[in-house]
């Protein structure tokens, strides 16, 4: 979550950190508007972007008689494609010195960052390297007095300025752990003419999984950045995007929205949004997607695509009927469905008789029908064509060792934490079901009890004096899943898989430091777990999708690996295991540590590595292959080429972020020698490919 520079200097206040005294006003209030601090005065545009000085959007009055009219320039001003919905009014402030200050999380260093600079500005990211200090603060050990000192004397100050200046930089870090921030950004922080330190700009971003758990930080949110679409959205609980293009697309599983929003765009039928249902799919939420969908003039047609993983297409496919009423859809409708419950799901809808209700047997069938419903006037939107290329080759052994085994199967013995719970006993049953060799479980305070005949135990301490212990699966809400991550950890459980989602980017930061050298082995979290076919399954994993076979599927997104193992064993291509290595942005083993442990797995004959934008998971993965010499073939897809850049507000992610986008990562792949698939479609076709 984004704040805007008011709600962000707000969030400053109350954390102890000296900010100009400010008002908000909004279009209409112009004229009522009397505050009693001196000229003169500075209105700044409230956008959710940067560059809006460049832009016109910051201008100085020094007559009151000019207020109202400045005010609505601003209000009529438009800066990169953001209205100004409202405007902040401070008074002028005396400047002796400017800075830069900023707390970063930063997913590659796996820490937080604290920038400091000598100066500040619009261009700080272009000052050099001699302009900033950069120092990682690990958690949970925190802002330590050493590093204050360095970044003091890295601005020059003098002596008698050190306590306020710590005071300054611990509040700014405790009120960056006090509400869950990913970012928090002063440029400027100025020094007055009497040694006194004000932040005179702040930018702020918040931990949408913190947001979520705590209710008041609704607060800082302000509808008026959004469009009314993404508030309806927003409320509903779906994640939605607007886009440019003309399909609708409504998606279940961030991983296959980002796909078929590719295939969309690469077919010349550009989305309109990026709708991402999701694992719940109630008539509610179904009524307001279309709804969304239906309301939007710039939608022609709307395209469904689901995979029925955990999520039912039956399900889905009533939700949709009750939504529509038994009337037919008001926009053309082309409807996909695989995986659980497909067949049944097409069934209701097919029976529905109406028209404007298509029905596609695969993406392919879906991108011909929606062909056919292209409207003359479509707006055109260019996207470069997807890379398709072959398997190429890389550098050879060079007396590279490893002795890491993979060292999971039937006879694994697992845990659950969680086990009480409604979605510990479902996927209990389920693991069972599957075979897998569920041997206890742990829930505090419910130790004595059975589930399923699975016996209970207050904690893995207790269940290790009656159990080996060969891997544990985590199904703890998110307050307590990065401790319960912690607890697996502590007990030396050779793997944990952490299934939770919406855990807050601190707590896992703070753990993975706590458990650095543990030898348990973190999958996830935000993970759908690992399955060897026709042996175990230690997650959430549907079973119908897999089958036993020569091919290792790992995967950022838990609807592509369903998607794509499908595909394979329609193909007649079995897999060796699938793992789910997390979607969120700090997780336990990634892409180099799973090769690690099958260079050696002789199961395991080629690979599919299914990546999607952001990060730099699948680079590091290529350059591991071109130093170590790994010598399976590797098969790969990236979801999300076509998706509009990310955002990231304030110059910290200039500064720090690093990668050099869609464009590199695929190069850097293609020079490792991968395979890469320029569609879902190719991914068997490829496999087939390199396994003869």
């Amino acid at each position: 979550m984004l704040l805007n520079e008011h709600k962000s200097k707000t969030l400053f206040d109350k954390a102890g950190i000296p900010v100009p005294e400010g008002y908000a006003v909004f279009p209409g209030e112009e004229t009522a508007f009397k505050p009693d601090f001196p000229l003169p005065w500075f209105l700044k545009s409230q956008v959710l972007t940067g560059g809006r000085g460049k832009a016109g959007g910051i201008l100085r009055i020094d007559d009151v008689a000019d207020f109202s009219k400045t005010a609505r320039q601003l209000f009529e001003l438009k800066i990169k494609g953001h209205t100004v919905p409202f405007i902040r009014v401070e008074p002028g402030a005396e400047i002796v010195r400017e800075f830069y200050v900023s707390l970063t999380v930063s997913r590659e260093r796996r820490c937080i960052l604290l920038t400091i600079g000598r100066e500040g500005g619009v261009e700080i990211e272009n000052l050099g390297a001699d302009n900033l200090l950069v120092q990682e603060i690990k958690l949970p050990g925190g802002l330590a007095p050493n590093q204050i000192r360095a970044a003091f004397f890295h601005l020059g100050l003098q002596k008698e300025q050190l306590k306020e200046f710590a005071t300054l930089l611990t509040n700014l870090f405790n009120g960056m752990l006090d509400n869950g921030l990913l970012m928090a950004e002063i440029n400027p922080l100025i020094m007055t003419p009497d040694n006194n330190f004000i932040a005179l700009d702040g930018k702020v971003e918040v931990d949408d999984n913190y947001a979520d758990l705590t209710p008041e930080m609704e607060t800082l949110y302000q509808r008026e950045h959004a469009t009314p679409e993404e508030n309806i959205a927003r409320d509903a609980g779906l994640s939605f995007v607007k886009l440019p293009g003309w399909v609708g697309l409504m998606v279940n599983g961030a991983g296959l929205a980002m796909a078929t929003m590719d295939l969309l765009n690469f077919s010349k039928l550009p989305a309109s949004n990026f709708l991402d249902l999701g694992g719940a799919a109630d008539q509610q939420r179904m009524e307001t997607a279309l709804e969304l969908l239906f309301g939007d003039n710039q939608v022609k047609a709307i395209f469904i695509n689901l995979f029925g993983g955990i999520l039912s297409c039956e399900k889905v496919a009533l939700a949709m009927q009750g939504a529509l009423g038994g009337n037919a859809p008001q926009k053309p409708i082309v409807v996909r469905m695989s995986g659980k419950d497909a067949e049944s799901g097409l069934k209701i809808l097919k029976e529905l008789h109406v028209d404007n209700l298509h029905m596609a047997a695969d993406m392919k069938s879906a991108i011909d029908i929606l062909d056919t419903l292209k409207p003359t006037d479509a707006q055109v939107v260019d996207f470069p064509a997807p890379m398709d290329q072959a398997a190429g080759t890389r550098p050879a052994p060079t007396g590279y060792e490893n002795d890491a085994v993979f060292g999971i199967d039937k006879h694994t013995p697992i845990l659950v934490q969680g086990i009480t719970g409604r979605e510990g006993q479902l996927h209990t049953r389920l693991m069972l079901e599957y075979g897998a060799n569920v041997v206890a479980g742990v829930t505090p305070f419910k130790g004595g009890q059975e589930v399923l005949g699975v016996p209970v135990y207050n904690s893995i301490a207790e269940a290790k004096r009656s159990h080996e212990i060969g891997a544990s699966i985590i199904f703890v809400p998110p307050r307590m899943a990065a401790d319960a991550v912690a607890e697996a950890a502590g007990n030396a459980i050779p793997w944990a898989v952490c299934i939770t989602e919406g855990i807050v980017q601190h707590d896992m930061l703070a753990t993975f430091e706590q458990i650095k050298d543990s030898p348990t082995r973190v999958v996830g979290p935000n993970t759908p777990g690992i399955i060897v076919p026709g042996q175990t399954k230690i997650g959430i994993l549907p079973t119908t999708p897999f089958m036993p076979g020569p091919v290792a599927v790992l995967s950022r997104s838990g609807t592509l690996t369903y998607e794509v193992a499908d595909r394979l064993t329609t193909a007649g291509i079995g897999q060796s295991l699938c793992v789910g290595i997390g979607g969120d942005p700090f997780i336990g083993i990634n892409f180099v540590d799973m090769f690690e442990m099958i260079r050696n797995h002789n199961e395991t004959k080629a690979v599919v590595v299914l990546g999607e934008i952001g990060g730099q998971a699948e680079e590091n993965l290529a350059e591991y292959v071109m130093e170590t010499g790994f010598d399976k073939p590797v098969i790969s897809f990236i979801a999300g080429q076509t998706a509009p850049p990310g955002k990231r507000l304030g110059h910290a992610g200039a500064i720090l972020e690093k990668g050099g986008g869609i464009e590199h990562k695929l190069a850097t792949m293609a020079k490792a020698g991968f395979a890469i698939c320029p569609s879902l479609e190719a991914v068997s076709e490829m496999t087939a490919k390199v396994l003869k």
